[in-house]
């Protein structure tokens, strides 16, 4: 990059790093600092659900598959349309009238306080996955333009991103995503109209990476993420910061339709990278590239700056979602906000070890992470809609969603497809369990309300 990128990227971040220091208030409330008061109105709650969403791990896969499946790649987004109009329609008003501080605490309230932990830590291991894949993936596309140690390259975002939420927590996340879903609204077409306008270099064979596309790893992620996103901690702490139910439903169904079009427009990026005859070892790299490649002065550092942007908003938000959670379900919430913010540094910290050490391939992880997630899907919607669903019942399903998705990846591994197992047959285990464990273990109290 040159001299003038370099002042755009670093300066676009330093104005980020401004804006999360900017302090509206002396004295930080913890309700304040983990949900914002409850008064988010629609349009900041659109822009912070977008940002949480739109994350560089995800963008990274999925366009380093419009470089490896051509036009089909653009199948892919339709896992996000799909799974968050679900999560609209079936838990979104769901999630605003109860109205905790954690998605966890629905657990404890409908099960009893052991489940609700169980969820908890299920929930924490999950999201340690998602945050280390996060960083891995931010550093990544980082390490294309700045040369030095993985290590400290990891260690500097981790530090920029918690300057960006320490002081205000939530207020300050929202802040910082309303800023860039703004400037995406702008960027992404923009990368596309540059990479339309590219040079060949060489001639390409696009036809044969239909090939490399399948519709049952597609179905699969679809079911998955179906069965995932209305547990998502991350999701569901901002659900209990919008102003009321309405406002959290139309929420959801906005930014349902603009992820959906973020990620088409990169996987488009990418595809015309690999159609402009571009040859890379590591796919992975393919939309950073194509920034490089493609992109004017000036624009090429904007573009990074909002890459970091996307990544380092999706990290704030699940990092407070994470506090919330050990907060409402192992300790207790206080007046003030100096606990909330020792487990964000914790969880900060936590993910840039993780990341270093145990990530390698990130999409991959990023689903593997999703397992304990997946195993609870029965037990809330359940919850919700089934006045039946016991106790017992909702133990069973969770121990057979643990089980059918390791096993899943255990026996099939990434070569067979596991994903295909897990979704299609594991989650109906997961349903069906659960659904046989409440009729024939029903809780005392409504069994003998009914004789």
């Amino acid at each position: 990059m040159g001299l003038i990128d370099c002042i755009v990227l670093f300066g676009f971040i330093i104005c980020l790093i401004l804006l999360g220091l900017y302090k509206s208030k002396k004295n930080i409330l913890e309700s304040t600092y983990l949900v914002a008061d409850r008064k988010t109105n629609l349009f900041s709650l659109v822009a912070t659900l977008v940002m949480t969403e739109f994350n560089s791990a995800t963008l990274i896969a999925f366009s380093s598959l419009g470089y490896l499946m051509g036009k089909k790649a653009l199948f892919f987004p339709l896992i996000f349309l799909i799974g968050l109009l679900f999560y609209a329609i079936v838990v979104a008003k769901k999630w605003k009238n109860f109205n905790g501080l954690s998605v966890a605490g629905f657990f404890t309230s409908r099960y009893g306080k052991f489940l609700g932990k169980i969820a908890s830590f299920l929930l924490l291991l999950s999201m340690v996955g998602f945050t280390s894949s996060y960083v891995k993936s931010l550093t990544l596309l980082f390490s294309e333009i700045i040369d030095v140690n993985f290590w400290t390259l990891s260690l500097g975002i981790i530090c920029i991103i918690l300057l960006m939420c320490l002081r205000e927590g939530l207020v300050s996340i929202i802040r910082t995503d309303i800023l860039s879903f703004l400037l995406i609204l702008v960027v992404f077409p923009a990368i596309v109209f540059f990479a339309t306008k590219a040079k060949i270099v060489a001639i390409v064979n696009m036809d044969n990476l239909n090939a490399n596309f399948s519709y049952q790893f597609l179905i699969s992620l679809i079911v998955l993420t179906m069965f995932t996103y209305i547990l998502a901690p991350w999701y569901g702490q901002k659900i209990f910061a919008a102003k009321n139910e309405k406002t959290a439903y139309l929420s959801v169904i906005f930014s349902a339709a603009f992820v959906f079009i973020f990620y088409s427009l990169a996987v488009y990026t990418t595809y015309l990278l690999k159609q402009k005859g571009y040859t890379l070892l590591n796919p992975e790299k393919a939309y950073p590239v194509a920034i490089n490649t493609f992109l004017p002065i000036g624009l090429k550092g904007l573009s990074f700056a909002l890459l970091f942007a996307i990544s380092a908003t999706t990290l704030t938000g699940v990092y407070s979602a994470m506090s919330a959670m050990v907060i409402a379900d192992f300790l207790k919430e206080k007046k003030k906000a100096f606990q909330s913010k020792i487990l964000t540094v914790f969880f900060a910290l936590l993910s840039f070890v993780l990341a270093n050490v145990l990530i390698d391939k990130i999409f991959n992880k990023m689903i593997l992470a999703n397992i304990p997630v997946a195993a609870l899907s029965f037990a809330l919607i359940a919850g919700f809609y089934w006045e039946k669903a016991s106790k017992i019942g909702a133990y069973i399903s969770v121990v057979v969603g643990l089980l059918v998705g390791s096993i899943s990846y255990i026996i099939f591994k990434e070569e067979g497809m596991y994903t295909w197992y897990w979704a299609i047959y594991g989650i109906s285990f997961i349903f069906l369990s659960g659904i046989v464990g409440s009729l024939l273990f029903p809780d005392k109290q409504k069994a003998l309300a009914t004789l």
